[in-house]
């Protein structure tokens, strides 16, 4: 039996449609690629790979903060 991870299936919706041309999108169309995306990280955020791209992300961030100090 065949078990697809629903990460991943969002992931490949997400390039899908990330890939058609801007001037064809409605705005249906934008807000449901929105929710796709935020679906995806909702289930990413808590997985080691969520938790990698976090502290990668992080550590820029902070970097410019002390700086801004």
């Amino acid at each position: 039996m065949l078990t697809i991870n629903v990460a991943v299936l969002l992931a490949v919706i997400v390039v899908l449609r990330l890939r058609r041309r801007t001037e064809v999108r409605s705005r249906r169309d934008e807000r449901l690629t929105v929710v796709t995306v935020l679906a995806l990280g909702v289930l990413l955020a808590p997985t080691p790979v969520g938790q990698g791209i976090l502290h990668i992300l992080g550590e820029p961030v902070g970097g410019v903060a002390q700086a801004s100090r």
